[in-house]
This record gives C-alpha cells, sequence and structure tokens, in this order.
C-alpha cells in the first residue's frame, strides 16, 4: 500500500510518500500509525501524537479504528482549519 504524508507530517518523516508492507497483524489504522511511529525517530515524532493525526483511506477520511486490510492508499495529516 502507499502511505502519503501531509504538511508537518511529511516535514517530521522527510517523505512525502512510499509504499509500505505492514505486518498481517496492523489491522486498523491506530496499529499502522503506532508500526509506523516504530520506523524511526521521523516517524516516531510526526506520530507522537496519534490523537492529532487525521487519517485517509483511499481517499475518504477514516477514523482510528477504521480497517486497513483492503487499502490502495493511507494518507495522513494533521488536522486543518477552515477559513
Amino acid at each position: 500500500m502507499k502511505a502519503v504524508y501531509f504538511a508537518w507530517v511529511r516535514e517530521r518523516i522527510g517523505l512525502s510518500e512510499e509504499e509500505i508492507a505492514p505486518p498481517r497483524e496492523v489491522a486498523t489504522v491506530r496499529e499502522l500509525i503506532d508500526w509506523l511511529s516504530a520506523r524511526g525517530d521521523g516517524y516516531a515524532a510526526a506520530f507522537a501524537n496519534p490523537g492529532v493525526i487525521r487519517a485517509a483511506v483511499d481517499k475518504i477520511h477514516a477514523g482510528p479504528n477504521a480497517p486497513i486490510d483492503a487499502a490502495r492508499e493511507i494518507a495522513f495529516f494533521p488536522p486543518m482549519t477552515g477559513g
């Protein structure tokens, strides 16, 4: 699956996107965030406060318990404000 990172998530990780292959037991958005956090300092910094991270699974906003098993793309971004 492709992971896409936006705004300060991208800046902290140092990538705008990458192909990832999480283990089979990583089944939800939150579990994916936890798995990514363990991949290095940039990931740990980007996901240090997982409660503020927003995600979209195949371009549809998804909560932390959303399944990721059939996803082609998961995007991560900080909260946004309107204006």
